[in-house]
């Protein structure tokens, strides 16, 4: 089982209480949950299980925590604030006044926006859960460790709550890292949050459901559009900057899609095999086509030009919807017929969303997993679905080789299997 590092040892007993003299399930030093099932892979990987610990290693009324979201915005960012708030002060007795939010993630920790440091009012996050956005704020920057552990020490701060994707989650690993050279007593626990569900190991981040949800209506309506109009073609373009898990899952749950193209396979535009040829021929048979694509794929077909990246280092790319529909039109202009195309990107429509029921019962469990662990004063780690359970999984893992969909897999299968597209090789 991978272990995961401790900042103090659980010198206390917890206060945890649940209901009228409710017992609490706790969890023991030795549950693991198996993180690979295949009989092949020896030694078999197993993480600890999540969920509250009978000892803790901090006095409640001594702690101080921090909460920052960093990145983009993603459905269920409140959720979990919300959760992690009422798991301290509620669950644990951690006083209100000394829950902080950190405003616009790492940012959060320069001036001038330091001076926002300040503690959450229980008042304005009682009535967010489902709600867009983030009462934090989000923002994608240049990470610079000083500051962070300048504020962290000068606040007193000894758990660290770090909600963010493969970004957030390097800049949550490197505070753990100096801490611990510091030996500084500060908790670091990371929460997964990417819509494009592309973080190894887990089942599944926060916000991918509600985001299939979102694009799934963008693909109907694109198909009635389509459907609709003389020679009609829809082109939806979804996220999934290297994984096409989004427009995999989307496609599969709208039906009516012709062809999905994700960044993990390549596709040719030109040639009889082609993606214009197949279109060709589906708009001569049906007179409608639908095709949707991950926002990373077909990196192939733009001219070679300087590689771009925001501020936490996540590669920009080209956008291959418009190249599509351009490709789509011209094609049909050469061989002398009308097309008509509709191009439809709902990127910030889910961003802002907020979360739908299953996602917002994950971020619920994930927040007050979170208060658990950092409370039993575990550090460097991240709390994530690992075959339906939730567990401790080291930052090192989680920040390791990104999830991609499997081009010989069950889901990329499935696709094939419901839309009949061929390889377009």
């Amino acid at each position: 089982m991978h272990p995961i590092a401790r900042v103090a040892p659980d010198h206390f007993a917890t206060p945890l209480r649940f209901g009228a003299g409710a017992g609490v399930a706790y969890v023991a030093g030795g549950d693991a949950v198996v993180a690979d099932l295949c009989p092949r892979t020896l030694p078999i990987p197993a993480f600890e299980r999540a969920g509250p610990r009978e000892r803790i290693a901090f006095r409640p009324d001594e702690v101080t925590a921090a909460i920052l979201t960093a990145g983009g915005l993603c459905p269920g960012l409140n959720d979990v604030v919300r959760a992690i708030v009422h798991g301290l002060h509620f669950h644990y007795g951690v006083p209100a006044n000394r829950i902080l939010g950190v405003r616009h993630g790492f940012a959060g920790f320069a001036l001038p926006l330091c001076r926002e440091i300040a503690p959450i009012p229980l008042a304005d996050i009682r009535h967010i859960q489902g709600t867009g956005g983030s009462v934090l704020g989000v923002g994608r920057n240049h990470f610079d460790i000083a500051p962070a552990m300048e504020w962290l020490r000068a606040l007193g701060v000894n758990l660290l709550f770090a909600i963010g994707g493969d970004g957030t989650l390097r800049g949550a690993a490197a505070i753990d890292a100096a801490a611990r050279a510091a030996g500084m007593p500060l908790a670091v626990v990371g929460l997964p949050k990417t819509i494009d569900n592309d973080i190894p190991l887990i089942d599944r981040s926060f916000g991918f459901e509600t985001a299939v949800g979102i694009a799934r209506d963008t693909v109907v309506c694109a198909h009635t559009e389509a459907e609709a109009a003389f020679a009609g073609v829809g082109v939806v373009r979804v996220m999934g900057r290297d994984a096409g898990f989004v427009a995999a899952a989307a496609a599969l749950a709208a039906g009516h899609v012709h062809a999905v193209l994700i960044p993990e396979i390549l596709f040719a535009l030109d040639g009889e095999n082609g993606l214009l040829a197949f279109l060709h021929r589906r708009l001569q048979e049906r007179r409608h086509a639908l095709v949707v694509v991950a926002e990373g794929a077909g990196e192939h077909l733009f001219a070679p030009a300087p590689v771009r990246t925001d501020a936490t280092g996540n590669r920009l790319h080209q956008d291959i919807g418009r190249l599509l529909c351009d490709a789509i039109r011209a094609d049909r202009e050469r061989r002398g017929w009308p097309v008509n195309v509709r191009y439809i990107d709902p990127g910030y429509l889910i961003r802002g969303s907020g979360a739908n029921a299953a996602d917002q019962s994950l971020c619920v469990n994930l927040g007050h997993h979170a208060v658990h662990a950092a409370m039993s004063g575990r550090t460097g780690m991240a709390v994530g679905l690992v075959h339906g359970t939730l567990a401790h999984l080291p930052l090192d893992l989680i920040n390791a080789e990104p999830k991609r969909v499997d081009p010989a897999g069950a889901l990329w299968r499935s696709v094939l299997e419901a839309t009949g597209q061929p390889s377009f090789a």
